[in-house]
C-alpha cells in the first residue's frame, strides 16, 4: 500500500513538471531573456515563492529546462545512427539536425551559450546535484556523440574537437534569429548584409564536414 508520503511526493514531481512546461513554454514564446519568475509561476498559477521550494534557483530552474531541448536533440542523433551507419553520412545527417533544430529553437541556443559562458564551478554552486547530473547527461550525450563520429573518421583529439564543433556550430546559428551579417566597406566602414536560415543551416553542416575531413 502506498505511504503518506507518497502522495505528497507525486504531487511535487506534478508541479515540478509543469513549472519546467512553463518555463519551456515561455522559452519558445518570448525568448529566455524574456522567461521570467513571475511569468513561469502566473502561467503555472502559483505563487513565484513556489518555485524556489522546488528549485534552487533560478539557474537550476533554466538549466533543468535545457535538458529537455539536449532531450530532443539526442533523440534525433539516436534516429539518424539507426537509420544510417556510414560515418560521414552519420555527420552530415547530424548536423543538419542539429542545425534545423537550433534555427527552429532559438531559445536552445540561448541557454546552451549562457549555461556554457559560466564557469563551471560558478553554475555548479548554484544548481543540485540531481540537476547537475542530468544537465551533464544531456549535454555529454550530445557532445559524446560528436566525438565519436570523429574519431571513427580518425580526427586527431576527437573530444576536444567535438567541444570546439559544438560551440562553434551554437554560434554560427545564432545568425539565423538576427538574419544580418556586417560586411567591411572601407576601413572603419561596414554595412549589414541579410543572411538567409538556409544559409546558416548550410555553414553550420559545412563546418562538421571540414571538422570530419580534419585528420
Amino acid at each position: 500500500m502506498p505511504t503518506p508520503r507518497q502522495p505528497r511526493a507525486a504531487l511535487r514531481r506534478a508541479r515540478e513538471r509543469k513549472i519546467v512546461d512553463a518555463t519551456r513554454s515561455l522559452f519558445d514564446e518570448r525568448g529566455r531573456q524574456d522567461a521570467r519568475i513571475d511569468r513561469i509561476a502566473r502561467r503555472v498559477g502559483i505563487n513565484k515563492a513556489l518555485i524556489y521550494r522546488h528549485f534552487a534557483s533560478k539557474e537550476e530552474l533554466f538549466a533543468l529546462t535545457t535538458t529537455r531541448y539536449l532531450a530532443e536533440i539526442n533523440a534525433m542523433l539516436d534516429t539518424v545512427d539507426r537509420e544510417t551507419s556510414h560515418t560521414p553520412e552519420r555527420l552530415r545527417r547530424g548536423f543538419e539536425g542539429f542545425a534545423d533544430y537550433g534555427i527552429e529553437h532559438p531559445a536552445f541556443l540561448d541557454c546552451a551559450l549562457s549555461l556554457l559562458r559560466q564557469p563551471a564551478a560558478e553554475l555548479r554552486a548554484q544548481v543540485s546535484d540531481a540537476v547537475w547530473l542530468r544537465l551533464g547527461r544531456a549535454t555529454g550525450a550530445c557532445i559524446g556523440w560528436l566525438s565519436d563520429v570523429l574519431r571513427d573518421l580518425g580526427v586527431t583529439d576527437p573530444d576536444l574537437r567535438a567541444n570546439q564543433l559544438y560551440l562553434q556550430a551554437i554560434g554560427v546559428l545564432h545568425l539565423a534569429r538576427s538574419g544580418i551579417g556586417l560586411r567591411q566597406v572601407t576601413p572603419g566602414l561596414a554595412e549589414p548584409f541579410a543572411v538567409t536560415a538556409e544559409q546558416v543551416r548550410a555553414a553550420c553542416v559545412q563546418l562538421a564536414l571540414t571538422a570530419g575531413a580534419t585528420h
